[in-house]
């Protein structure tokens, strides 16, 4: 039976930055993935994620958010890989819903520019945009978007180059823990392994049985759509059009991207909280007329210029805690396991520290980052999140 210093179970967002930030302190690691490199089965992938300081949270993930983009620019700089895009970023609606409020609130705890645009400053600089009245905007300079699949590749690539061993399609079929904090073993569908550390960044299948976290988990279907604006890309393009967050009266929250993959790749958008309940065995995988009509009415009312014939869309899944906040911490009742989770649909922009946070802990069992708020034993029950015994 192979032994190394740490496993880490599961190699999407955080699992690949975690698996190359313990490699690169020189520690023998072994990754563990169920599918292919940057795989379309989970919740890191789309040809972009968003990633801003005007957030409406607490501070803590400001702090985090600051130290994460530190990251992103390093990784880029280490792959010779574009993952990070600032395009600037633009929430419009009301001036005292949540969104906008909140959203000032962080950048001004952060330190970070923004400024509050008019209807008119809105269709003057942003001509796709169709605000009425009442609708303001806050848009945030420093607001882009990453590149999901290059980030996972990217943080592969190091890693195997660091000297991790990565296995892909290798599902795991389940942990168990050394009483007394003394060593993990990991049996897969294609051998077992054993470590001191173990690091579990699951992704939706946290909520099965595999993961054996027992943590009150809600995986939701989430629907991503790509359009054709009937005019034309131009005014859509990185450098003429931001990352945004729109949130009109008696509709629902959407958000949408710049067009940055190409003259035949469209616009980007999704809704913000349409969240159907599944698994990742039961997800349903087909995206339905009246699921695009409905974001088509939204373009209609908000974005205009980009309410033209859908070229696509995909679905991918959120993993929701019940006060949607993160999971990362010590397991409760075996303290050489690290778990990850429940990133709730804001995650994957923090990727990049996230890996270092559990490289931190996996290395040597504290971080300086403040993760006292996303504790695993939060929930209590703690009894119940036991792993099988490891003798």
């Amino acid at each position: 039976m192979k032994s190394y210093d740490a496993i880490v179970l599961g190699l999407g967002a955080m699992g690949s930055a975690a698996v190359q930030q313990i490699a690169a302190r020189g520690a023998r690691v072994l990754g563990l993935e169920q599918y292919t490199a940057a795989h379309d089965h989970g919740s890191s992938h789309g040809g972009s994620r968003m990633i801003r300081f005007t957030l409406y949270r607490e501070q803590a993930y400001v702090r985090l958010l600051a130290r994460a983009y530190e990251a992103w620019r390093q990784l880029e700089r280490d792959s010779g890989q574009p993952v990070l895009a600032i395009t600037g970023g633009l929430a419009m609606g009301r001036p005292d819903h949540s969104v906008l409020a909140g959203g000032m609130r962080s950048a001004e705890e952060a330190d970070v520019a923004y400024q509050v645009l008019e209807p008119a400053d809105l269709r003057r600089r942003f001509p796709p945009f169709a605000p009425e009245p009442g609708v303001v905007g806050v848009y945030e300079p420093s607001a882009g978007f990453l590149r999901p699949e290059a980030a996972v590749r990217a943080y592969l690539d190091a890693a195997a180059r660091q000297g991790a061993e990565l296995h892909f399609d290798e599902p795991v079929l389940h942990w168990e823990a050394r009483p007394g904090g003394d060593g993990v073993r990991v049996v897969s569908a294609q051998g077992s392994y054993e470590a001191s550390r173990l690091v579990m960044t699951p992704g939706p299948w946290a909520a099965g049985a595999a993961a054996n976290l027992n943590l009150p988990l809600a995986v939701a279907r989430v629907v991503m759509f790509w359009f054709d604006p009937p005019a034309g890309i131009a005014p859509f393009l990185p450098g003429r059009f931001p990352v945004f967050v729109c949130v009109p009266d008696g509709g629902e929250r959407f958000y949408g991207f710049p067009a940055h993959e190409g003259p035949c790749g469209g616009v980007k958008v999704a809704f913000s909280l349409r969240l159907t309940p599944c698994t990742p065995q039961t997800i349903d995988r087909t995206v339905h007329e009246a699921e695009i009509a409905l974001m088509k009415e939204h373009l209609a009312r908000c974005v205009p210029a980009l309410n033209g014939a859908c070229l696509a869309a995909r679905t991918c899944m959120y993993t929701n805690t019940p006060d949607l906040h993160f999971v990362i911490g010590a397991h409760p009742v075996a303290p050489q396991c690290f778990i990850a989770c429940g990133f709730s649909g804001h995650g994957f922009k923090f990727a990049s520290v996230v890996g270092e946070i559990l490289a931190d802990l996996a290395h040597e069992g504290r971080t300086r980052h403040e993760i006292g708020m996303f504790s695993p034993a939060r929930f209590g029950g703690a009894r119940s999140l036991a792993p099988a015994p490891y003798v």
